[in-house]
């Protein structure tokens, strides 16, 4: 029976994808829900799985772009168990010729063609699936396989047919030869290769933030020292408690969620001629994944407490990091948070990520000297970035929207009571 794999939809209005890599080769042996390919759609990666057990045939070449519903592999599940059988009889016959042949080992251990190698770690060979399976029936172990391999005797027509390596030669009058770059080969060659979908979609739009909205950004700088205080006092007991530990992204999405409630035209868009405003907070938190940058989605991040919201953040940055995010988990976000920190970024202005009207830049925690009630000191200093579509937000409303996100994160107290101090809600201020 031939089993058709097709390209399944990513979502709405995605009608092609690009076959970013396959995960088996053509005429390998596949086992069902094993996953044999990626591909890119303009939004994120897919995997496509054996629907069953069989071998497969490739009909698509990596890097190609597909129609949703086009036909790239067919797996042929008939006579698998005869074929099973046969390959294995042909393994054992062909074994106890090239034993009296004088063979080389490597030879025993080849795979057959319908079957990907396994390695045997303790015994340093390759085992292919269906001898591994007529092992299991012999009841021979890895050592028992190793040891007949070991008694073999290598002959003269096995020596004749290994290849070595070529090394790449080196220049005498090279700058290694004498003591600089040690090690290091001059190589002027270039690598050119297709753009993933992913890549070109963030390309255009990128371009065309630019070219559609007013964009400027507005920077401040936090001290970070409350926070880092809270988090060196707390962090044991809380990850004790939720399992994960107290991350800064939490505590900068709570502090934008307040800050949203009182700047409403920050959590807005442009939609046409109307003005689109949002009474909850989906805030994106924008990860780097192995396919580009992709921004997953916190949903009503406002009723989280700081346990859940990092939480959320840890389950959708792993997804992403593994390909595995959703369609869903990526839409519809209101207001995007990114942290070039972590790379060692000191200093950004963040594009905005449409259609939402500002993006929230944080960057690298850096020791410097600042003044404190006449005195200087040295204190662990954030710069932060709001870039902002000017159409929709004008400046001074961006700018307290950060002071009050400044405000928050060096006075954490502040989140428990709506941006306000403790005073002022006791006062009814």
């Amino acid at each position: 029976m031939i089993i058709e794999i097709k390209v399944p939809s990513p979502g709405e209005s995605i009608s092609e994808v690009q076959l970013a890599g396959w995960l088996v080769s053509d005429g390998d042996f596949v086992e069902k829900d094993k996953e044999i390919a990626e591909v890119d759609s303009d939004k994120a990666t897919l995997t496509l799985v054996a629907q069953e057990s069989g071998v497969i045939k490739l009909l698509a070449t990596e890097g190609d772009t597909i129609k949703v519903g086009a036909l790239v592999a067919t797996i042929d599940t008939s006579g698998v168990e005869t074929t099973s059988v046969n390959v294995t009889t042909d393994e054992v016959k062909t074994s106890a010729v090239k034993t009296k042949a004088e063979t080389k080992p490597v030879a025993i251990a080849a795979a057959p063609i319908i079957a990907s190698e396994v390695e045997s770690v303790e015994a340093g060979i390759h085992i292919s699936p269906l001898a591994r399976k007529i092992m299991q029936e012999k009841q021979l172990t890895e050592k028992d396989v190793a040891d007949h391999i070991h008694q073999l005797r290598v002959g003269k027509a096995d020596v004749l047919g290994i290849e070595k390596p070529n090394k790449p030669v080196e220049s005498s009058n090279s700058i290694a030869s004498v003591g600089l770059n040690v090690g290091r080969i001059a190589n002027r060659d270039t690598d050119r290769k297709k753009l993933s979908t992913l890549r070109i979609k963030l390309a255009q739009r990128l371009v065309s933030v630019k070219n559609e909205t007013a964009m400027l950004t507005t920077f401040n700088e936090v001290n970070m020292g409350a926070l880092l205080a809270l988090k060196k006092q707390y962090n044991e007991a809380f990850k004790e408690k939720y399992g994960v530990g107290i991350g800064f992204m939490s505590f900068f999405t709570k502090a934008v969620t307040e800050a949203l409630m009182l700047f409403p035209q920050i959590n807005s868009m442009l939609d046409g001629d109307e003005l689109v405003q949002f009474h909850y907070a989906d805030i994106g938190i924008a990860v780097s994944a192995p396919k580009g940058l992709v921004v997953p989605v916190v949903r009503s991040a406002e009723t989280l407490s700081l346990a859940e919201i990092e939480l959320r953040i840890k389950e959708l940055a792993k997804k992403a990091r593994e390909n595995k995010i959703t369609l869903d988990e990526m839409q519809g976000g209101t207001f995007t948070i990114t942290n070039g920190g972590v790379f060692g970024s000191l200093f950004s202005t963040p594009i905005i990520n449409p259609p939402q009207s500002a993006i929230l830049g944080m960057h690298n925690i850096v020791e410097r000297p600042i003044a404190v009630n006449g005195q200087v000191v040295v204190a662990p200093m954030m710069y932060v970035a709001l870039s902002y579509d000017h159409r929709v937000i004008d400046g001074s409303e961006s700018v307290r929207f950060l002071v009050k996100v400044k405000e928050m994160i060096e006075n954490p107290v502040r989140m428990l009571f709506g941006g306000n101090t403790p005073e002022k809600v006791l006062l009814g201020l």
